[in-house]
């Protein structure tokens, strides 16, 4: 269990660090209320893993051999394509796609704490959904405990949403998202590496 609580951990703390959702809490938090911003994220967030581990543990029906080498092939795929992404990108953090999300709404200046908790709600489920970090969380779950990769995803969630929220100006202009995303390819490469080891 605390095997799959710590690579869930490390995966979504890793991987959320400067992704779209990130981005999404950072700008909401700058126009209203951090705790109501951070309930309607993390809601969000929690609502995506549990439904991404549900699915995990459907996936692990089929033969455990057949899993692990799934898991190990999704790992070095996402691995490089997060690198080759990180390659392509600029240094500086782009943080245009969040806010070009956010722009799209029209908000009024006095909303209510529910509109507020919605809004973080909605758009922060319909980025999440097939995003990487879900698809690796029903990887994860699939090959690991449950629970642990359930703990371990939501408190990485909860890390990256307080550091949106509450300091996110300052990490957004000192990392950049193409260091993030090479940091998270090769944690992802990390995790195939071991997976193969285990095996043999």
């Amino acid at each position: 269990m605390l095997q799959a609580f710590t690579a869930g951990l490390l995966l979504i703390t890793v991987s959320e660090l400067g992704d779209k959702t990130f981005f999404i809490a950072f700008i909401l938090a700058i126009k209203y209320s951090r705790k109501l911003v951070f309930s309607g994220v993390m809601a969000a967030l929690v609502a995506m893993t549990v439904i991404s581990v549900l699915v995990g543990q459907v996936v692990s029906l089929l033969p455990r051999s057949y899993i692990h080498y799934a898991a190990i092939i999704l790992f070095i795929g996402f691995g490089l394509k997060l690198l080759h992404e990180a390659s392509q990108m600029p240094n500086k953090s782009d943080r245009n796609e969040a806010q070009a999300t956010a722009a799209l709404l029209d908000r009024s200046q006095n909303r209510t704490s529910i509109g507020v908790l919605i809004e973080a709600f909605v758009l922060t489920f319909l980025a999440e959904w097939g995003d990487r970090t879900q698809i690796a969380t029903i990887t994860l779950a699939a090959s690991n405990n449950s629970l642990g990769v359930t703990a371990g995803a939501i408190l990485g969630h909860g890390i990256c949403t307080a550091i949106a929220v509450v300091g996110g100006r300052l990490i957004a202009g000192r990392i950049s998202e193409r260091t993030v995303t090479a940091i998270g390819g090769c944690l992802f490469l990390i995790f195939a590496a071991v997976s193969l080891f285990e095996n043999i």
